[in-house]
């Protein structure tokens, strides 16, 4: 089946996902970021602790529902006599309900700016690799 994919999820968070079922994510990273923008409540999706250029046939990940998802701008703003500096940066949070884990069979488009597409499969507990 398609999924988005998201890449370079630290392991420690993919197993407290796995353990508590019910978990918020905030995605900063732009190439994530995308590939969330892509996404509606109700949508699987991929998680995984491989980065973007190592993803490959075979890499494992848990396949997740998105029960929320919301865009949030923050906007900073520094000054000091001679300046004023103003930035904003995107996130998005999104609330992900555990459902399986999964083997990548073909990663479909990792194309800069646009979401990681893979081609993944279920896989269950007694299968050994």
């Amino acid at each position: 089946m398609e999924y988005i994919a998201l890449t370079g999820i630290a392991d420690s968070l993919i197993e407290v996902l796995k353990k508590h079922n019910l978990r918020t994510l905030e995605i900063r990273s732009p190439q994530n970021f995308v590939g969330v923008l892509g996404l509606n409540a109700g949508d699987s999706v991929l998680l995984t602790s491989t980065s973007l250029p190592d993803l490959t046939n075979g890499t494992q990940g848990l396949i997740a529902k998105v029960v929320q998802k919301q865009i949030s701008v923050h906007s900073i703003v520094s000054s000091n006599d001679f300046y004023i500096e103003e930035r904003e940066a995107m996130s998005a949070r999104i609330q992900l309900q555990c459902r399986c884990m999964a083997r990548v069979r073909n990663v479909i488009s990792s194309e800069l700016g646009k979401p990681v597409l893979v081609d993944a499969r279920e896989i269950s507990c007694y299968e050994a690799r």
